[in-house]
């Protein structure tokens, strides 16, 4: 029998073997998952409210026990675990707070007579999640808690390697209260991944992923007519502008780098440097990327854990040597220390120029590629070459000509000024170009998986 087997990727210990569902148990899921439906779109949405609080209630109360559980499959920091579940928590409570606001009907006209009309936001049936392992609670929480207040019932299948937190989100929400079926979760191959895409039951699909992953699920969903939302990673750039102030840029892009590892879709990846500030910028970046301790992530002192996995690893480590290999310059880190699990350190690469991977993929780990940019306007014009379009910042003292920057010249789906963070609730989430398409948060996540009903009244 197929199975699934995680990993502790900074010991290389095993924690758990799991035997993959069939396509008819998987199918059962789905089923179970649209029976579940037809009696939860019954719901008004002050009525959904409460199941979404208290899901949030369990989770904040559960807190220890799920980042370390995280912490266990995927090696994140044991802090940006318990981060992790305040945020899903927030979310979670956000959704409940606004949503009958967000979804409440909408009162129109229609005719020269202006007739009146009616725009209702109802549900549409099971969404299917397809979610990756970097942040194993907010992945699914964000789409669930979205679809949850929209009247939709969710099946989950979640990246292998971090099943462990798959299933046990699901078993909190049912201890919450939320009906057992309404939520499922499935350990599936990719085949069988495929056919639940096609299944006539399935009436939108969903992909957090890379963008290779996004063009086989966009392709999949797209011969069935599902409409998809697809957040596909990015290889995000931050500027650094002729007027920055330095100590907070170099603060930042620390951050931004390093957060979740380095293993963050929207996290700083490209460092596109004004020459005027260059030197200063560098010398002071390297300086505190050199001074970070690499360890054990369940020591509050760690500041970098490991990859999440051996594969993983392998990647980071072969698209850093294939950067060097064609110029470019590691200032701090690119290469591996000698110990166990799967620890790649923090890394700056210079001289890092198009037709490298450090310039034009997406380094999932943490790694940062500066580049060098004539002035301002240079900066703005290598930020956006790129084929990725999710996040960004930008650092100045002049905050006005940086929102304006951001606003009309930035191509990128969402910009953090003298800052940076990675989702927040009241605000949407999601890219352009290969990032992917739809949002997620701020009240446009509710509304992407409903039909927009249009009623005409005389």
């Amino acid at each position: 029998m197929p199975t699934i087997t995680t990993r502790n990727p900074a010991t290389g210990e095993t924690l758990k073997t799991y035997p993959l569902m069939t396509e008819q148990e998987a199918i059962r899921k789905l089923e179970a998952a649209q029976d579940a439906f037809l009696e939860w779109r019954k719901l008004s949405h002050a009525e959904r409210a409460p199941y979404l609080t208290k899901i949030a209630e369990k989770l904040r109360a559960s807190a220890d026990e799920l980042s370390a559980l995280m912490t266990r499959e995927t090696g994140k920091l044991l802090k940006d675990g318990k981060r992790e579940v305040e945020i899903c928590a927030a979310i979670l409570d956000y959704t409940a707070k606004h949503g009958p606001d967000v979804l409440a009907d909408e009162e129109r006209t229609h005719g020269t007579g202006g007739a009146r009309g009616i725009v209702s936001y109802q549900p549409i049936g099971v969404i299917y999640s397809i979610q990756p392992w970097n942040f194993p609670l907010y992945q699914p929480v964000r789409v669930l808690a979205a679809n949850l207040m929209a009247g939709n019932a969710c099946v989950l299948k979640h990246a292998s390697i971090c099943t462990g937190s798959g299933l046990r989100l699901r078993e909190l929400c049912i201890e919450a209260g939320l009906p057992k079926d309404l939520f499922q979760v499935v350990l599936i191959d990719h085949g069988t991944s495929d056919k639940l895409i096609a299944h006539p039951l399935v009436r939108g699909v969903t992909l957090t992923g890379s963008d290779g992953a996004g063009r086989h699920v966009g392709s999949v969903a797209s011969k069935a007519l599902k409409k998809t939302v697809l957040e596909l990673g990015s290889n995000d750039a931050y500027l650094v502008l002729e007027d920055a102030e330095i100590e907070t840029a170099v603060k930042y892009s620390v951050i931004g780098r390093l957060y979740n590892n380095g293993e963050t879709c929207v996290s700083a990846k490209r460092f596109i440097v004004a020459d005027k500030v260059y030197d200063a910028f560098v010398s002071a970046f390297v300086d505190q990327m050199k001074a970070v301790k690499m360890g054990d992530p369940t020591d509050e002192d760690t500041q970098l854990g490991p990859l999440s996995s051996d594969a993983q690893f392998e990647t980071v480590k072969e698209q850093v040597d294939e950067s060097v290999a064609k110029g470019a310059k590691a200032l701090c880190g690119g290469k591996a220390p000698d110990r166990a699990g799967a620890f790649y350190p923090a890394t700056v690469l210079a001289d890092v120029a198009p037709g490298m991977p450090a310039y034009d993929d997406e380094i999932f780990g943490p790694v940062a590629a500066v580049i060098r940019a004539k002035d301002d306007e240079d900066a703005m014009r290598i930020a956006n070459d790129s084929r990725y379009g999710l996040g960004g910042g930008i650092f100045s003292q002049d905050e006005e000509r940086a929102l304006r920057l951001a606003r009309d010249h930035f191509d990128t789906g969402m910009i953090r000024i003298n800052s940076f963070g990675a989702a927040d609730p009241n605000m949407p989430f999601g890219g352009v170009k290969d990032s992917g398409y739809g949002r997620e948060h701020g009240g446009f996540g509710m509304k992407e998986f409903v039909n927009v009903k249009a009623i005409y009244l005389p």
